[in-house]
C-alpha cells in the first residue's frame, strides 16, 4: 500500500470526526478517534484466529488465569494478546452498544485491555451513547479496512502519526511531541545501526531502547532495519514514554507485531527511570527540544548531588530552560561495558548543546565529560524544515563506548544540511524530506571516515579551551571640582550622615585647591586625611572609600592604584581569553595580550576545578565555523550597473504613468 494510500485511509479516519462536532470539542476528537482506530486494527489482526481463540476460551474454563491465558495466546496464533469475547465492532447491538462495547474491550488480554484504560475509552463510549453517536461511531469503524494484507505495520505507523498530527493541529498541540518524521528516524537508525555486525551475528539477542518513545517509531524502525539486515538475531524492544496516550499507541503497535510489551513503560524518565540499571546495545531518541525540566528539577538535583556519578547526572546539570542534555547523559548511563561490546547512541537534538554555557558552566561541563571520555562519534546536521512543529536546525549525535581503533581520540562532523527534497505538501512545520539516496549518502560519508568539504575529522580536544581572567590596573585621577563634591553627597555611605556633618565635611573638602587634578591615589588620600583632620572630622573606612569612589574619575595618564605593594585590578577593564586546550597559557598570553596591553596580566586565583591549573576548562563545538565558505562581496561595478538599471525601470514606469 503506497503513502498515497495511507493518507487517504487517515483522512477517512479523521472525517468520522465530523460526527462529533458540536458535541465534542475539537481538543477531544483525537482521544475518540485514536483509540477506536487501535481497537478497529486490533480487531483486524485477530481476525483470522478469533475463533480458535474463543473455542480455546471455553474449553479452558474454570482453569487458572495465567494456564487459560497461555493456551488462548497459544490459539491467538503466536500474538501477544487476544480478545475472547464473540462480539466485533460490526456485531455490537444498536440498542445497547455501550454495554457491548465495555464487554468486548474488557474481553482483551491484560496489556491490551490497559491501552484503552489511558484513553479513557469508557468514559467517552458514554460521553457518546449519552449524545447518541456510539453506534454511528462504532458502524463507521466497523466499516473500515485495517487488515494487515491491506495495510502493513509501517504502514499502520504512518497512519497513525497522520491522524496525531492532524488532531494536534486542531487542538493547537504540537504533533512533534508524540512522533519524529519516518525518514529522520531511518537516517539515525541507519547510522547506528551501520557497521555493526559484530552485534548481529546469528542467533544473538539485540536490545534497542528509546527514554522518550513516542508512539514508538524508533523501536520499530530498529526492529525492522535490523530484520532487514540479518538472519536468526532476536531483537529485545524497550522504551518509556510520558504521554499517556502516545505510550499506549506504542504498545498497541507493539502487541499486533508480537513483541513483548513488558519493558514499555508509561512514566517521566528523567524523574522516574522504570528501566533503572538496565543497558542496552542501541539507544535512538529525539528528546522534546529545549523544553524546561523545572517539574522534576528537585529529583534531578537530588540525584546530581547525592549520587554523583553513580547516578545519572554526575558531570553536570543544564539550565533549567532546556533539559536536552539530562536526556543524553541518562542515554549514556545505560551503555554496556564496552568488554561487553559496548553501545551506540543516535540522539537528535537542537543547536543549543553544541555551545550554550561558557566554561565551568553545566552544559560545558558535560560536553567536556562526553568529549574527555571518547564518547563522541560523529554529529550530522540536519537540514531545516524537517519535523512537524519546528523548522529549527537540528543535529544526531552519535555516541560510541568502543570505537572502532582509527576513530580512537577522535570527532567526525558531517554536514548534511544540504541533503534534503521539498515536499509537494509542507506537513506543519515540515517542508522538506531526506530522500532514500540522501540517507544512503550520509551514511557513507559516515563509514568512510575521510576528510572532505561535507565531513571534517578533529581530535578531541580541538574543541576544548581555557578561559584565563585577564586584569588591567585600576588608574584613577582625584579632584574637589564642585561636581565631584555633588557626587560625595550621593554615595550611600555619607547619605546616612546627618546634614550638619554632611555640611562640615563639605567645607573641608572646599579647603583642597579644586582646580589641581592628581594623580596618585597614595598622595591623594594623605592630602584628604589632613584636610579631614585640620576640619576635626573623622570618618570611618566605609566613609573613606565612599569620599575616594566620588571624587575619582579613570584617567590612562594616571598612576597606577596600589594595594599591599600589588597593582588593584579595574574590574571595569577586566576580560577574558580562551586558550585553545593544550597550549600553554603564558605562551598564549605574552603572543596574543601583552602587545596590545602591556601592562594587563593573569588572575592565578581562577583556576580550573577538575585539574587545578590556571584558567577555567570549557568545551563547545561551533559546528557551523567549521564548514563555512567565505563569500565575497560583489563588486562596486555590478552593484552600480544593477541600480542604474533599476532606477532606469523607474524612470520608464513612471514616465509610463505620466503619458
Amino acid at each position: 500500500m503506497n503513502t498515497e494510500n495511507h493518507s487517504q485511509t487517515a483522512a477517512f479516519l479523521w472525517s468520522i470526526a465530523d460526527l462529533l462536532r458540536g458535541d465534542f470539542k475539537q481538543s477531544q476528537y483525537g482521544r475518540i478517534i485514536l483509540p477506536f482506530t487501535l481497537l478497529r486494527r486490533m480487531e483486524c489482526v485477530l481476525a483470522s484466529t478469533k475463533d480458535a481463540v474463543i473455542r480455546e476460551s471455553y474449553a479452558q474454563e474454570g482453569r487458572p488465569d495465567t494456564v487459560r491465558e497461555m493456551y488462548m495466546l497459544r490459539a491467538a496464533g503466536g500474538l501477544q494478546f487476544f480478545n475472547a469475547s464473540p462480539l466485533t465492532l460490526g456485531t455490537l447491538s444498536d440498542t445497547q452498544t455501550s454495554a457491548d462495547l465495555m464487554s468486548y474491550v474488557q474481553s482483551f488480554s491484560k496489556d491490551a485491555r490497559e491501552i484503552f484504560e489511558h484513553f479513557h475509552f469508557e468514559d467517552f463510549g458514554q460521553q457518546l451513547a449519552s449524545a447518541n453517536l456510539l453506534y454511528q461511531v462504532v458502524q463507521r469503524f466497523a466499516a473500515t479496512d485495517l487488515s494487515p494484507e491491506r495495510i502493513s505495520n509501517f504502514g499502520m505507523g504512518i497512519i497513525f502519526e497522520e491522524l496525531i498530527r492532524k488532531f494536534a493541529e486542531s487542538s493547537n498541540e504540537t504533533a512533534g511531541e508524540h512522533f519524529t518524521p519516518r525518514d529522520i528516524v531511518h537516517l539515525t537508525t541507519s547510522l547506528v545501526i551501520t557497521d555493526q555486525d559484530h552485534k548481529l551475528a546469528p542467533n544473538s539477542i539485540v536490545t534497542i531502547y528509546d527514554p522518550t518513545a513516542g508512539t514508538g517509531g524508533f523501536l520499530s524502525e530498529g526492529d525492522e532495519y535490523i530484520q532487514s539486515i540479518s538472519e536468526k538475531v532476536s531483537v529485545s524492544l524497550h522504551g518509556q514514554e510520558l504521554n499517556p496516550e502516545s505510550y499506549a499507541i506504542c504498545k498497541a503497535d507493539m502487541l499486533i507485531k508480537g513483541q513483548d510489551v513488558a519493558s514499555i513503560k508509561l512514566g517521566n524518565t528523567l524523574s522516574n527511570d522504570q528501566l533503572a540499571g538496565k543497558h542496552f546495545d542501541f539507544m535512538l531518541s529525539n528528546p522534546p527540544f529545549g523544553v524546561e525540566w523545572k517539574k522534576v528539577q528537585k529529583q534531578i538535583i537530588d540525584e546530581h548531588s547525592h549520587k554523583g556519578f553513580d547516578g545519572r547526572f554526575g558531570p553536570g546539570l543544564p539550565r533549567v530552560s532546556d533539559g536536552s542534555l539530562l536526556f543524553l547523559l541518562h542515554l549514556v548511563s545505560k551503555m554496556r561495558d564496552p568488554r561487553d561490546g559496548g553501545s551506540r547512541i543516535g540522539i537528535i537534538l537542537n543547536g543549543s548543546p553544541l555551545f550554550t554555557g561558557g566554561a565551568g558552566s553545566g552544559e560545558s561541563e558535560i560536553r567536556r565529560y562526553l568529549l574527555q571520555n571518547d564518547l563522541v562519534e560523529a554529529i550530522v546536521a540536519l537540514p531545516t524544515d524537517m519535523f512537524y512543529n519546528t523548522g529549527i536546525a537540528t543535529y544526531v549525535w552519535l555516541l560510541n563506548n568502543h570505537k572502532a581503533v582509527a576513530r580512537q581520540g577522535k570527532v567526525q562532523l558531517i554536514d548534511g544540511s544540504q541533503h534534503f527534497a521539498k515536499m509537494r505538501k509542507s506537513l506543519g512545520s515540515k517542508r522538506s524530506y531526506i530522500s532514500e539516496d540522501q540517507i544512503s549518502e550520509l551514511v557513507r560519508l559516515y563509514g568512510s571516515f575521510e576528510q572532505n568539504a561535507q565531513s571534517k575529522i578533529f581530535p578531541v580536544d580541538a574543541f576544548g579551551y581555557r578561559r584565563i581572567t585577564v586584569e588591567r590596573p585600576l588608574r584613577l585621577n582625584f579632584q574637589t571640582s564642585a561636581e565631584r563634591i555633588r557626587k560625595v553627597l550621593e554615595e550611600k555611605a555619607i547619605e546616612k550622615l546627618n546634614s550638619a556633618a554632611q555640611q562640615q565635611l563639605v567645607e573641608a573638602l572646599q579647603t583642597i585647591e579644586a582646580s589641581v587634578l592628581h594623580r596618585n591615589r597614595e598622595e591623594f588620600s594623605m592630602l584628604l586625611k589632613k584636610a579631614l583632620a585640620a576640619q576635626n572630622i573623622s570618618v570611618s573606612a566605609p566613609e573613606l572609600k565612599a569620599l575616594l569612589n566620588a571624587l575619582s574619575e579613570r584617567d590612562a595618564e594616571a598612576d597606577i592604584c596600589m594595594t599591599k605593594g600589588q597593582p588593584e585590578a579595574d574590574a571595569g577593564l577586566r576580560d577574558n581569553e580562551n586558550v585553545p586546550l593544550g597550549e600553554s597559557v603564558y605562551d598564549y598570553f605574552q603572543r596574543e595580550v601583552i602587545p596590545h596591553m602591556p601592562d594587563a596580566w593573569i588572575d592565578e586565583s581562577k583556576t580550573d576545578a577538575q585539574d587545578g591549573e590556571v584558567g577555567i576548562v570549557g568545551f563547545e563545538i561551533p559546528f557551523n565555523r567549521h564548514f563555512y565558505v567565505f563569500q565575497p562581496p560583489r563588486s562596486l561595478t555590478a552593484i552600480d550597473s544593477d541600480l542604474k538599471a533599476c532606477t532606469d525601470r523607474i524612470k520608464q514606469m513612471i514616465e509610463g504613468l505620466s503619458a
